[in-house]
């Protein structure tokens, strides 16, 4: 349930009602926007407990909410969700651009895609140092050495890394180096390690599930939410189904739907929910035209050459030209980049 508060309702009002639910048992989440303050209440329902509550003087009303999903819906909190990530943000007026190779496979490689994707106007680099492939022998990424080289990116380049964490043993080790922690899809109902990212207090891109319903995946938010941290993005990258011709199948209808649902700011990543270079233009601009906050694309110094996904993968003139493209797709929803 959730405990609306009156709109002259003071700090020391809120807190007097915190303390009675926790009192009570219950899990206490608070959402301040700018009219009022709305307390997350995570327990079992009780109509006695809430009518204690609405005989509160400060209390507006009581409101059970019937989804699953409580932290991550809007009926806790009605504003869209703003994430600060370095001098940007995602999920406000800004759209954001995540974008650079699959893997870390040198320092070379990572500088010279870094540099394309800075000059383009990216401002977040992407990039696995952690590899989970559906192959055993498959590249399986240069794991520390890698973060290490992302550490290297970001000094000179100044752009914000997000990278992906495997377990819930590396969470601290990533988040060292990233500024942003990405779940892969593989992961995305891994809940020792989303609970484990409920107590990093650093933004979490958590990626759909393979074959995840909708509810499913803010259940997967829920989990990271829960734990304290509420900065959370989702990413849309394709769902599994029975057509052969793309990698995956980009569910575009996820994005307006989602943000219906939720708060959380929402991104799109055509790369994987293609899986080909040429498909991930046109699916950058209708992610824009759907309503996203941002994309993240793979981008390659030279694709034929990557050691994973170089086929979904735009070389640098490419992206810089798809860049130019998006700005005005921004500019028709209401949007900049």
């Amino acid at each position: 349930m959730i405990v609306v508060m009156k709109h002259n309702a003071a700090e020391e009002d809120v807190a007097r009602v915190t303390d009675k639910l926790e009192q009570m048992g219950y899990g206490v989440h608070l959402s301040s926007g700018e009219n009022r303050t709305i307390i997350g209440v995570i327990g079992q329902r009780r109509e006695e407990a809430a009518q204690t509550l609405e005989a509160m003087p400060q209390v507006e009303q009581v409101v059970f909410i019937t989804r699953p999903f409580k932290l991550a819906g809007r009926e806790f909190h009605p504003d869209n969700t703003v994430i600060p990530i370095g001098e940007d943000s995602v999920g406000g007026h800004e759209l954001i651009v995540m974008a650079g190779p699959c893997a870390i496979e040198g320092e070379e490689q990572l500088m010279e895609a870094a540099s394309a994707v800075k000059e383009a106007g990216a401002q977040v680099f992407r990039a696995g140092a952690y590899k989970p492939r559906t192959s055993p022998y498959s590249f399986q990424g240069l794991e520390q050495e890698g973060l290490q080289i992302l550490e290297k990116v970001r000094s000179e380049t100044g752009l914000q890394i997000v990278t992906e964490v495997m377990d819930q043993f590396t969470v601290n080790e990533v988040a060292e180096c990233a500024d942003i922690i990405q779940v892969g899809a593989r992961n995305m109902q891994n809940y020792y390690l989303l609970r484990e990212l409920g107590k990093i207090r650093k933004p979490v891109l958590l990626k759909r599930g393979l074959s995840a319903t909708i509810e499913e995946w803010l259940m997967a938010a829920e989990y990271i939410l829960s734990g304290g941290n509420y900065q959370v993005i989702l990413c849309e990258r394709g769902i599994r189904t029975f057509e052969p011709y793309t990698r995956n199948t980009l569910d575009l209808s996820a994005v307006p739907l989602v943000k219906h649902l939720s708060h959380l700011p929402v991104i799109v990543d055509p790369s994987h929910g293609t899986g080909h270079a040429h498909l991930v233009p046109a699916m950058s601009k209708a992610a824009l035209a759907a309503g996203a906050d941002g994309l993240m694309i793979e981008v390659h110094p030279n694709p034929e050459e990557a050691l994973s996904d170089g086929p979904q993968s735009l070389d640098p003139g490419q992206f810089r030209e798809l860049i130019k493209e998006l700005k005005g797709v921004a500019l028709s929803v209401g949007r900049l980049m």
